[in-house]
């Protein structure tokens, strides 16, 4: 399984913290997911922090790491402007 560039496995799901400009960027970013998240019916587990935003995208039903993560990790990643 090819991981989306910048995403590392991590316990069983793909992470990866971003880094934004400033607290209002991160907000939007997040906005932008939860979007996507909504749109595919997934929805990975988001930690705030300031200027840093983590995403952590698993399927809890099939255990960890499916296609379907990968490819919403690959998405969500482009949404980081």
């Amino acid at each position: 399984m090819q991981l989306p560039p910048g995403w590392i496995d991590s316990q069983g799901g793909l992470e990866r913290t971003f880094e934004l400009p400033s607290f209002m960027d991160s907000i939007a970013f997040v906005g932008r997911v939860a979007e996507l998240a909504e749109e595919a019916n997934h929805h990975p587990d988001i930690t705030i922090s300031y200027r840093k935003v983590t995403l952590r995208w698993t399927t809890h039903s099939a255990g960890g790491v499916t296609e379907k993560d990968i490819e919403l990790a690959g998405r969500s990643a482009s949404l980081a402007g």
